[in-house]
């Protein structure tokens, strides 16, 4: 499960093993969880992390 925002959310998801993160019902925006299968060597599962750490470094302070 990664964060990605909203804005990116939809070139994430058209990655393969992308989907759209939904625990009741109704999808969350902005959030995917990428299936373990689609990480391949070509794609280090990194690459999804830094995704996730790119929106929250860019998250205005609490």
């Amino acid at each position: 499960m990664v964060r990605v925002g909203p804005h990116t959310a939809d070139a994430a998801l058209a990655r393969p093993g992308g989907r759209a993160f939904d625990m009741t019902g109704r999808p969350m925006r902005g959030w995917i969880v990428v299936a373990g299968s689609a990480v391949t060597e070509d794609e280090a599962p990194g690459a999804r992390i830094d995704e996730g750490r790119v929106f929250a470094a860019n998250l205005p302070p609490r």
